[in-house]
């Protein structure tokens, strides 16, 4: 399993996972945008680098799914393929990630609207061998 939706009242919340980190990244990317708009609709004719750093894995994961809501709604992007590559160097996680996808279009059916990342019930953890990574998003 990739990730799945848990029942909340008001908001939108997920737990991704993966057998690395990276992994769980790109499927919470994909839980978060796969919200949005439905992926298998969405072309990957556009790509946007992203270069992130921070001091938690927590951090990490608030900052890139933030990115990818902001270039949705500066650049009007929907994506629906994820690359990423993170690396721990004194004390410090580092980021380099790809997101490719397309200009929002008519009939790509926008079902929902995300206001933000919360840091509510935000967390990364590695299990015995998979990471999980769980996400409550303001809707």
């Amino acid at each position: 399993m990739d990730f799945k939706y848990l029942e909340h009242t008001a908001d939108a919340e997920f737990v991704a996972y993966g057998r690395t980190m990276d992994e769980a990244f790109v499927n919470a990317a994909r839980a978060m945008c796969g919200l949005i708009v439905d992926p298998a609709k969405v072309g990957a004719s556009e790509a946007r680098e992203i270069s992130l750093t921070a001091g938690a894995p927590e951090d990490l994961l608030y900052d890139w799914l933030s990115e990818l809501l902001y270039l949705a709604e500066v650049d009007y992007l929907v994506f629906s393929q994820f690359e990423v590559k993170i690396t721990k160097s004194d004390g410090e996680y580092s980021l380099q990630g790809r997101a490719s996808g397309e200009k929002v279009r008519p009939d790509h059916g926008v079902s929902l609207h995300i206001k933000a990342v919360t840091y509510h019930d935000l967390r990364v953890e590695k299990r015995d061998n998979y990471y999980e990574a769980q996400v409550l998003l303001d809707i």
